[in-house]
C-alpha cells in the first residue's frame, strides 16, 4: 500500500520493497477457514501478483539495521541504503513462550487459526463433546478478537449439530473484560450468554500437555483470592498451586504468544519491550527521524489489525513527503483507529471500530449498507467480512487506493 501510493505520487521516487516470501496471504479470512466457511486457497496469491509495478523488489530477509548510516543489512543481498525507511515486517509466532505449546500445536487436539486454520476445521468436525477451550496469551497479538471469533463460530457449530448438551465451550482470557469498548462489550456478553459459553477472565495459559489433553492457567488477578472451584465441577477444573489451575480439554484453540521479529527486537529501533519505537500519533521513530513504522510491529497501544494500517499509511506517507520538501514531519493525526470484525456466528457479525481511548467510532459509510448500529449483530456485516473486505484488500488496499 505504501509503495503503491509513493509511486502514484511521483514516478521519480526510487522505491525498494524488501520481501522474501513467494506467497501473500489474506489472513483475516483464516477465522472463517477454521469454521469451514471459506476456502483456504482463496486466501493466498503469489507475491509477484501483489507487488506494485515499478518497485525494486529485493527478495531477501532483513537481518539488522544500521540507522546511523541509513542502511538495512540483508541475508544475501548485502546492505541496502535508504533516505527514508518504512518498517513493516509484522510480528512472529513465539509458541515457546508457553510450556509444551511448540510440541502440541497443530497436532492432536490443539489447533490455531493463526498457524493452520484448516487443522482447526478438521478438529471441529471431529469434535463430539466434552470441553472445547479457546484462549489467548498475555502477549500482544494480531487481531485481538480472533481467539473469541472462533469460539463463537464453534459454539454455533456445536449447537447446529446438536452437541450443546454434551459440550462445554470455554473462553479463557488473561484480560479482565471480553472487549474494551463498552458498546461492543455489552453485545458480546449477550452473545456469550446466548451460547452458554463459560467465560473465564484473568485466565492466562502457561502450560499445555497435549498428550494428556490438559491446560494449565495462571489466575491473573493482582491481589485477592482465586475463585473457588467445587470438587467435580462441570469443567473438571482443579487447583494445582497458588493461583494455578488445570483444566482438561477435548478440543483446544489458542492464539500463540507473539512478538516482534528477532531482527527488530535486537535492533536499535526497538523499545524496551522489543517493539518498534515510534511516536503514537505521527508513527515517526522516536530516535531516528527518517524511519517510520506501520502495522503490527509498531509499539502502539491499539489493536494490531489491517484496518489500523489502512489509516496509518496516509499519515506516514504525508510525513515522508513533508520531509522530502524540507518540512517537518508534523502530521500527528493518527488517533489509534483500529477495527475488529467480530464474527459471532455463521451469518452474524459485530464491527468494533475504536481509537486509543476505546471510543466507539463507527464508519458513517456503514449507513449506506443499511447498518445503523454496528455494535449489534447483523447479517450485512457478515457479508462485509466474507465478501467485501477481501475484495477491497486485494483490489484497493494493496494497490494503494484509499478506502
Amino acid at each position: 500500500m505504501s509503495a503503491s501510493q509513493l509511486l502514484a505520487h511521483s514516478s521519480s521516487i526510487n522505491v525498494t520493497v524488501l520481501e522474501p516470501k513467494d506467497t501473500h496471504y489474506y489472513q483475516p479470512a483464516w477465522t472463517l477457514v477454521g469454521a469451514g466457511t471459506y476456502d483456504y486457497k482463496q486466501t493466498a496469491k503469489p507475491m509477484s501478483e501483489v507487488m506494485p509495478k515499478g518497485v525494486n523488489w529485493v527478495k531477501d530477509y532483513a537481518v539488522s539495521f544500521d540507522p546511523e548510516n541509513n542502511q538495512v543489512h540483508t541475508e544475501k543481498s548485502g546492505a541496502l541504503s535508504y533516505d527514508y525507511l518504512i518498517v513493516a515486517p509484522g510480528l512472529v509466532m513465539e509458541p515457546s513462550m508457553i510450556e509444551g505449546l511448540s510440541e502440541a500445536l497443530d497436532k492432536g487436539q490443539v489447533c490455531s487459526n493463526y498457524t493452520n486454520p484448516e487443522h482447526t476445521w478438521e478438529l471441529l468436525q471431529k469434535f463430539k463433546g466434552g470441553n472445547a477451550i479457546f484462549t489467548q496469551p498475555t502477549t500482544p497479538i494480531k487481531c485481538g478478537g480472533a481467539p473469541q471469533k472462533i469460539a463463537y463460530l464453534a459454539a454455533d457449530y456445536i449447537r447446529k449439530h446438536g452437541l450443546q448438551n454434551k459440550s462445554n465451550v470455554v473462553f479463557a482470557t488473561p484480560g479482565s473484560v471480553i472487549f474494551g469498548v463498552p458498546e461492543i462489550k455489552k453485545t458480546l456478553m449477550e452473545v456469550i450468554d446466548q451460547y452458554g459459553i463459560h467465560f473465564k477472565p484473568l485466565f492466562a495459559p502457561v502450560k499445555i500437555d497435549g498428550d494428556n489433553k490438559v491446560v494449565h492457567f495462571k489466575y491473573m488477578a493482582p491481589e485477592g483470592d482465586m475463585p473457588a472451584f467445587e470438587e467435580g465441577n462441570a469443567l473438571g477444573i482443579k487447583v494445582i498451586g497458588e493461583k494455578l489451575i488445570e483444566m482438561p480439554f477435548d478440543f483446544m484453540h489458542l492464539a500463540p504468544p507473539q512478538a516482534a521479529p528477532k531482527f527488530i527486537r535486537e535492533s536499535p529501533l526497538a523499545n524496551a519491550g522489543g517493539w518498534l519505537d515510534v511516536d503514537h500519533h505521527s508513527l515517526q521513530h522516536n530516535s531516528y527521524s527518517n524511519i517510520f513504522g506501520l502495522g503490527d510491529v509498531a509499539a502502539l497501544p491499539t489493536a494490531k489489525t489491517g484496518a489500523a494500517i489502512r489509516k496509518q499509511v496516509p499519515i506516514v506517507l504525508d510525513n515522508i513527503k513533508r520531509m522530502m520538501a524540507n518540512k517537518k514531519a508534523d502530521n500527528t493525526s493518527y488517533n489509534g483507529y483500529s477495527s475488529c470484525p467480530l464474527v459471532t456466528g455463521y451469518g452474524k457479525m459485530v464491527l468494533a471500530e475504536f481509537d486509543y481511548d476505546n471510543n466507539f467510532t463507527p464508519d458513517p459509510k456503514l449507513k449506506q449498507m443499511l447498518v445503523f448500529d454496528s455494535s449489534k449483530e447483523h447479517w450485512r456485516l457478515w457479508m462485509l467480512k466474507k465478501y467485501m473486505l477481501p475484495y477491497l484488500y486485494w483490489n484497493k488496499m494493496l494497490k494503494g487506493i484509499n478506502v
